[in-house]
Protein backbone atom coordinates (compact mmCIF):
# COMPACT_ATOMS: atom_id res chain seq x y z
CA UNK A 1 0.00 0.00 0.00
CA UNK A 2 1.45 3.23 -0.88
CA UNK A 3 0.32 5.13 2.21
CA UNK A 4 2.53 3.15 4.19
CA UNK A 5 5.29 4.24 2.13
CA UNK A 6 5.26 7.29 2.87
CA UNK A 7 8.47 9.12 5.11
CA UNK A 8 7.29 10.45 8.62
CA UNK A 9 6.30 14.19 7.82
CA UNK A 10 7.37 15.35 10.71
CA UNK A 11 11.10 14.19 8.41
CA UNK A 12 10.50 16.77 5.60
CA UNK A 13 11.93 20.36 4.24
CA UNK A 14 11.54 21.30 0.96
CA UNK A 15 14.80 22.65 -1.59
CA UNK A 16 17.69 21.50 -3.00
CA UNK A 17 21.25 21.83 -1.08
CA UNK A 18 23.69 23.77 -3.21
CA UNK A 19 26.90 23.80 -2.10
CA UNK A 20 29.28 27.00 -2.39
CA UNK A 21 32.71 29.06 -2.56
CA UNK A 22 32.69 32.17 -0.05
CA UNK A 23 35.06 35.10 -0.06
CA UNK A 24 35.63 36.18 3.22
CA UNK A 25 36.63 39.87 2.28
CA UNK A 26 40.18 39.92 3.73
CA UNK A 27 42.55 41.47 1.69
CA UNK A 28 45.20 39.12 2.12
CA UNK A 29 43.48 35.89 2.88
CA UNK A 30 43.48 33.07 -0.17
CA UNK A 31 40.47 33.18 -0.85
CA UNK A 32 40.71 36.61 -2.73
CA UNK A 33 43.32 34.68 -5.08
CA UNK A 34 41.49 31.65 -5.29
CA UNK A 35 37.94 30.14 -5.05
CA UNK A 36 36.92 30.63 -1.68
CA UNK A 37 36.43 28.73 1.39
CA UNK A 38 34.07 25.95 1.53
CA UNK A 39 32.32 24.33 -0.19
CA UNK A 40 29.79 25.45 2.50
CA UNK A 41 26.43 23.88 1.83
CA UNK A 42 23.11 26.04 2.06
CA UNK A 43 19.62 25.04 1.68
CA UNK A 44 17.63 26.51 -1.17
CA UNK A 45 13.69 27.11 -1.15
CA UNK A 46 11.95 28.46 -3.24
CA UNK A 47 7.99 28.71 -2.76
CA UNK A 48 5.24 30.22 -5.30
CA UNK A 49 4.95 34.12 -4.85
CA UNK A 50 7.85 34.25 -2.40
CA UNK A 51 12.11 34.75 -3.29
CA UNK A 52 13.59 32.11 -2.68
CA UNK A 53 15.63 31.55 0.75
CA UNK A 54 18.82 30.23 1.15
CA UNK A 55 19.83 28.57 4.82
CA UNK A 56 23.17 27.72 6.18
CA UNK A 57 23.13 24.17 6.75
CA UNK A 58 25.87 23.43 9.52
CA UNK A 59 28.41 20.55 8.09
CA UNK A 60 27.00 18.40 11.11
CA UNK A 61 23.59 18.44 9.79
CA UNK A 62 24.20 18.03 6.18
CA UNK A 63 23.15 13.98 6.50
CA UNK A 64 19.88 14.91 8.02
CA UNK A 65 18.63 17.79 5.95
CA UNK A 66 19.86 15.61 2.66
CA UNK A 67 17.34 12.74 4.49
CA UNK A 68 14.57 15.05 4.90
CA UNK A 69 14.93 16.60 1.13
CA UNK A 70 14.68 13.49 -0.24
CA UNK A 71 11.80 12.44 1.88
CA UNK A 72 9.91 15.55 0.39
CA UNK A 73 10.81 14.40 -2.93
CA UNK A 74 9.55 10.86 -1.94
CA UNK A 75 6.34 12.26 -0.19
CA UNK A 76 5.54 14.48 -3.87
CA UNK A 77 5.95 11.30 -5.86
CA UNK A 78 4.08 9.20 -3.60
CA UNK A 79 0.91 11.69 -3.53
CA UNK A 80 0.93 11.64 -7.56
CA UNK A 81 0.88 8.16 -7.62
CA UNK A 82 -1.87 8.47 -5.07
CA UNK A 83 -3.80 11.01 -7.03
CA UNK A 84 -3.68 9.15 -10.44
CA UNK A 85 -5.06 6.33 -8.90
CA UNK A 86 -7.90 8.14 -7.67
CA UNK A 87 -8.56 9.88 -10.97
CA UNK A 88 -9.08 6.21 -12.44
CA UNK A 89 -10.80 5.10 -9.95
CA UNK A 90 -13.26 8.23 -10.22
CA UNK A 91 -13.21 7.86 -14.39
CA UNK A 92 -14.57 4.12 -13.55
CA UNK A 93 -16.90 5.58 -11.19
CA UNK A 94 -15.72 2.51 -8.36
CA UNK A 95 -15.45 3.97 -4.64
CA UNK A 96 -12.51 5.90 -3.59
CA UNK A 97 -11.48 5.17 -0.21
Amino acid sequence: MLLRQLPPLKAILRGSLIERFKRCGRPGCKCARGIGHGPKVYLSVSMPKARPVMVYVPQEDRSQVEQFVANYRRTRQLLDEIAAINLELLRRREPID
